[in-house]
């Protein structure tokens, strides 16, 4: 009796355990991908693998009146919102969490009944909605079709399932997010589809332009298929012969190649109740061959299931670089949602045989490892690229070699690059920082001589200048001077301070003596700037006078503004993360600088969304005794920002940048100075949050941060150790971070 006892206490003690750990949370399970698709937070809920080149979104911004934003009526830049209802098929590659629109083309929509190629009449409300990593469906309501998409790095599969009549499978290349126009098509046989589109002018520049080939087959033999045409609207005589004037143009008996800026492929079939379709797509900025051989490869002997099987297990293998416990259930949520989206982009643009097109030339290389593109350095060069460096460091070496590939190839390194193609969007030389921070961290197998190289021209080249187009005045006044009304000169100069201040760190391991002391003393020229009266940075006339009148809230909510891009004075007065110590003096010592920095706050002057002030938080970190208030407002703008909703982000999300201030502020560590390999601490979210680290870059295999909490609502760190000792300062550098092995904070309700 008591050994039957103890055996049905084992049973039962083993019957607990397994069900424990079956019931674990995985991470890919916390992720939802409608998180920042409305509020302007310009993500989209469709299906891709991390840093997969191809993405295959609901495309819902066009076509009805049911649809509250339509991206023919206003700025616009992602191809779908989870306020629209009217779904006009699946876009194909696209960008996500971007100010500017461009990609979003490859329209992927199946219909039923008699056939119809006008979008505004085919397009249809949907239900059922959902999403996962990798996978993405609904139900259209107009044809009570279920549709389904998921993907591989480079190809997509579509699965849809027909009632019963028949049934048309359509590929618009007539409409997309993109500015550019132009397309052409080739029927290779009754069941697959080549073809290229244009696509560039990402944010109105003209010549930022490339191709996307694509290559396109159905599983099924289809009963028709052929071509249409929007035809060019006529006059007179001309228009009375032609019954298709300003109209789409079916082509049913013709099937060699076909182009024209409105043009698409449809295939028609009858069908059962409940049949199903599937469709491939390959791309490729290479060559159809290329898109070819991706499917070939990518998609070689699986169907819809095992394609998304394998993205579900991609994201969660990546994702689980970090696991997170205790907190609520959204909290974990925001935390992989956000960091689902720190693994978007930069995406793969090398196609599986190792060919990209060349930066700027469009010639075509090959390479051994993994070329990145869609660089918005601007926004990543501030936190992205060092949560990248820490959690990735495989993928961040790789982005690094890149830039300095792109260099080699166009001479200049990037500044917001788009497959290849240089849009110039923004300000500064961001590539800088990134590039000396992870060769900082312990990231140097990359040409580091050549891409100190090309720092050097870029902060000293004086004519034509491709990234500091105002470098004469900025070596010789020490400032970018306002010269036009909204010229953006302020943004500019704090810009290059910023990317100056790392290149002297650089040239100073690089044994470049002289240079470092040229750039590091460039790098305090921030100061002129400086208005007393204002107590903020104040546009600097040619004559060295200060711009008067002046309003330093002028530029709020994207006023124009003299001397700023995007934001006021007051968001860009602290941005000085090179020199935090030297501003706190300039503004009349701690207090006053404590003071007015949380005037920022208090008068609301302070933006989430907006780049250059959304360190600020952290920056009373850097006086003794005020740290409290980093803790408390970080926690704050956490909860009123960051929500496990479709608005939970607070704006753009600027190609991951929101989310990784997110990921890093819930982990309790933040890079506030991008020009420094060092974070600034706070307390963590979660009881116990474990890294792993790659053991390729780092000696410890993991760090563990647990939290020892008074009450759920603590945040005020009372003491800390690291790797067992007691620490007393607020600021940990990577080095120690990433060898500390445990971080135990003791939190406290009380500051």
């Amino acid at each position: 009796m008591k050994f039957r006892t103890i055996l049905n206490s084992i049973f039962v003690l083993l019957f607990v355990s397994a069900t424990v750990v079956v019931a674990q949370e995985q991470p890919v399970e916390l992720v939802n991908p409608f998180i920042g698709t409305d509020n302007y937070g310009t993500t989209n809920p469709g299906a891709v693998r991390a840093n997969g080149m191809m993405s295959v979104s609901p495309f819902n911004v066009m076509g009805s009146d049911l649809n509250k934003y339509d991206k023919d009526k206003q700025w616009w830049s992602t191809p779908y919102t989870n306020e629209n209802s009217f779904f006009t098929g699946y876009s194909h590659v696209n960008l996500s969490g971007v100010g500017c629109p461009d990609l979003g083309s490859l329209l992927l929509m199946p219909t039923t009944g008699e056939l119809n190629v006008d979008y505004k009449e085919y397009g249809s409300t949907y239900t059922n909605e959902r999403a996962e990593p990798g996978y993405y469906t609904n139900l259209l309501s107009k044809y009570d079709i279920k549709t389904e998409v998921t993907a591989t790095d480079r190809s997509s599969i579509a699965r849809f399932t027909f009632p019963e009549g028949q049934a048309n499978i359509l590929m618009n290349l007539g409409e997309g997010l993109t500015n550019e126009s132009g397309a052409w098509l080739r029927r290779v046989s009754d069941t697959e589809v080549e073809g290229m589109k244009l696509l560039g002018t990402f944010c109105y520049n003209p010549q930022a332009v490339f191709p996307i080939y694509f290559v396109m087959r159905v599983n099924k033999q289809p009963a028709t298929t052929g071509y249409w045409k929007m035809q060019r609207e006529m006059e007179g005589v001309e228009a009375e012969w032609d019954i298709h004037s300003g109209k789409y143009k079916l082509y049913t008996k013709y099937d060699r190649d076909i182009a024209g800026d409105d043009i698409g492929a449809y295939f028609t079939y009858e069908v059962g109740g409940g049949e199903t379709g599937e469709v491939q797509i390959g791309v490729s900025v290479v060559s159809t061959e290329n898109a070819r051989e991706k499917l070939d490869v990518e998609q070689a002997g699986v169907g819809f299931d095992e394609v998304r099987r394998e993205a579900y297990s991609d994201w969660n293998r990546e994702l689980s670089r970090v696991r997170v416990e205790g907190g609520t259930y959204d909290e974990r949520v925001v935390f992989y949602s956000s960091l689902y989206h720190t693994l978007i982009h930069p995406n793969i643009l090398n196609d599986v045989n190792g060919e990209y097109p060349a930066m700027e030339t469009g010639k075509t290389l090959k390479t051994d490892g993994t070329r990145y593109t869609v660089f918005s350095l601007w926004d990543t060069y501030r936190n992205f690229h060092q949560l990248q460096t820490l959690l990735y460091p495989e993928k961040q070496i790789d982005m690094v070699n890149t830039m300095v590939d792109m260099y080699k190839e166009s001479g200049w390194l990037p500044k917001w690059e788009l497959y290849g193609r240089e849009t110039l969007t923004m300000e500064g030389d961001p590539a800088i920082p990134v590039i000396v921070d992870s060769y900082m961290k312990g990231l140097r197998n990359f040409d580091y001589e050549t891409a100190y190289e090309a720092m050097y021209k870029s902060a000293t080249q004086l004519e034509n200048n491709f990234l500091r187009p105002d470098i004469e005045d900025y070596l010789t006044l020490g400032y970018v001077p306002l010269r036009g009304e909204y010229d953006n000169s302020v943004s500019h100069a704090l810009e290059y301070y910023i990317a100056d201040n790392a290149l002297a760190q650089f040239a100073e391991v690089l044994g470049k003596n002289d240079d470092a002391v040229r750039f590091y003393s460039q790098s305090l020229n921030y100061k002129k700037y400086y208005s007393k009266e204002y107590k903020t940075f104040r546009p600097l006339l040619p004559n060295g006078e200060f711009l008067s009148p002046f309003d330093p809230k002028q530029g709020e909510n994207f006023e124009p503004v003299p001397g700023f891009h995007e934001g006021s004075a007051w968001n860009y007065s602290f941005m000085v993360p090179h020199d935090v110590p030297g501003l706190i003096e300039l503004m009349g010592g701690e207090k006053a600088f404590v003071t007015h920095l949380q005037r920022v706050f208090d008068e609301d002057h302070y933006d989430p969304t907006n780049e250059p002030n959304i360190s600020y938080p952290f920056l009373f970190s850097y006086v003794k005794g005020e740290e409290w208030r980093t803790q408390k407002m970080v926690r704050e703008l956490l909860r009123e920002h960051f929500k496990n909703s479709s608005d939970g982000l607070p704006g753009n999300d600027d190609t991951g940048t929101m989310s990784a201030w997110a990921v890093f502020s819930m982990m309790g560590f933040y890079p506030d100075n991008a020009t420094d390999a060092s974070y600034t601490l706070t307390s963590p979210l979660f009881d116990k949050i474990t890294i792993s680290l790659n053991p390729d870059y780092y000696d410890k295999k993991e760090l563990v941060i647990e939290s020892d909490r008074s009450s759920a609502d603590a945040v005020y760190i009372k003491h800390a150790t690291v790797d067992g000792k007691k620490w007393d300062s607020f600021r940990i550098s990577h080095e120690d971070l990433v060898n500390a092995g445990k971080i135990k904070y003791k939190l406290s309700y009380k500051k």
